[in-house]
């Protein structure tokens, strides 16, 4: 990104010869391109939704061959439809409910891969062969400029920093609803080549409802939890129930690749201080935020906030260097050995591997680290355990047995390193739901286990 200051007047000129239309913004886009989407609350939707107006009227015949990429968004995909789908393909880093369907009908592809690494798919400054995607154009959404021309990426930092230095050409929503967050996350306006001013709420995640399993759980995993302590949390109803109850904590730390509206409650409640952090101490760390409005109120021009790229906050050896490291993790299913399914369903993807097996293995490396997989004994009422004696034919894991330390479902927390297979399979049996305990045990001897 260019850091090079500019006289206000500069500043000016500069923003009002780069100011055009939605219209004309789109028109901007060719065959053959390849472009990047600013993902999360940061999509630029009202680019995406002229765009697709403009490819399926007769002026935008010409567009085809064209690829989309990005990371996990909020809101529609208007592109992503049937009348577009031999001309325009979507190519998702990270499955989220906008285009899952999409992905498992063979209408959209989808990328395994780890999110410390993914912006190793488009920077070929180091060796050339780890650069595999050539980014044409980036669709970003940004804060108004202040007055030495600096935007900011708002509520998701994510892995723009790169894409940014890379990208040909950089067309940008500027919106006042954009929060200026603070960090590694601006961009001058001498490097967005065209823009459009808009005006727009950004797409807010609804929270998840806690369950009691979900509060049974976080007991658990909140006992590990420790004055001082650095945390790594999700979305979704375990993670709140977690945060919920660890409001008798002091000077809590977080270094999370994410953070909701769970995590500004602790801030405003005293609880989450950063004061003990040995690692950007005094600063919550993050990519990105997800949540509702009050989440991106929040981070709007707040110091305690440090927006960093993907490639520094999901590093393992940048989070190995935060002690007491609490990393707390979700799994759809786990196997009597310790394997850990979270991005799909047999072949069905549901999700992507995000930063699950960078922060496993960033906070199992940091002093006093605990990595934690959580998640509820069974699904579907109760009809289903999610620990299964193996996991059935096409069913992909996302966590080696390796990598996997500490597990806990609402019927109790064992640390599985330096556990056996066979003292795995016994320590995993117990925290299965009791209706399912025999009949695992009796799968786990025929299977040799026990």
């Amino acid at each position: 990104m260019d850091y090079n200051t500019r006289p206000m007047s500069d500043v000016i000129n500069t923003y009002n010869d780069r100011k055009r239309s939605i219209p004309e913004l789109v028109r901007m886009i060719q065959p053959g391109m390849h472009a990047y989407i600013h993902s999360n609350a940061g999509i630029p939707i009202e680019i995406l939704t002229a765009f697709k107006e403009y490819a399926l009227h007769e002026e935008g015949a010409h567009l085809r061959d064209l690829t989309f990429t990005h990371l996990l968004t909020l809101g529609p995909l208007p592109y992503l439809c049937a009348e577009l789908k031999e001309r325009v393909r979507h190519n998702s880093l990270f499955a989220a409910a906008n285009c899952r369907n999409a992905i498992n009908k063979g209408m959209a592809d989808w990328n395994p891969i780890h999110l410390s690494d993914v912006h190793r798919l488009i920077d070929d400054s180091g060796s050339r062969r780890d650069a595999r995607m050539h980014i044409d154009v980036a669709l970003i959404q940004v804060s108004p400029p202040d007055e030495h021309g600096f935007c900011s990426l708002g509520v998701a930092t994510e892995i723009l920093p790169t894409v940014l230095r890379k990208a040909d050409l950089v067309i940008a929503e500027v919106n006042p609803r954009m929060p200026r967050a603070l960090g590694e996350c601006f961009v001058h306006i001498s490097r967005i080549d065209a823009l459009a001013e808009v005006d727009h709420e950004l797409p807010e995640l609804p929270r998840a409802e806690i369950t009691e399993q979900h509060m049974a759980c976080g007991a658990h995993v909140a006992g590990l939890i420790e004055d001082g302590d650095c945390l790594q949390t999700g979305i979704g109803g375990l993670p709140d129930a977690v945060l919920g109850l660890v409001k008798d904590r002091r000077a809590l730390g977080m270094h999370s690749e994410l953070f909701s509206d769970g995590v500004v409650e602790l801030v405003e409640a005293g609880v989450i201080t950063g004061e003990r952090k040995n690692l950007h101490p005094g600063k919550v760390v993050a990519g990105f935020v997800i949540g509702s409005q009050r989440v991106y109120e929040f981070v709007n021009d707040n110091p305690l906030i440090e927006m960093q790229p993907q490639n520094y906050v999901n590093d393992p050896f940048v989070i190995a260097q935060n002690e007491n490291m609490v990393a707390i993790n979700s799994a759809l299913q786990i196997d009597l050995t310790g394997q850990v399914v979270a991005d799909s369903m047999g072949p069905q993807i549901v999700s992507g591997f995000g930063g699950q097996v960078d922060f496993m293995r960033g906070a199992a490396r940091a002093k006093r680290g605990r990595p934690v997989i959580a998640m509820p004994a069974t699904a579907k009422g109760g009809t289903l355990s999610r620990i299964v004696a193996q996991h059935p034919q096409g069913y992909a894991v996302t966590t080696s047995r390796a990598d996997v330390r500490w597990v806990a479902t609402e019927h109790g927390i064992v640390n599985l390193f330096g556990l056996n297979i066979r003292q795995r399979a016994k320590a995993l049996i117990e925290l299965a739901d009791p209706q399912f305990r025999e009949g695992l045990q009796e799968e786990a001897i025929k299977l040799g286990l026990l």
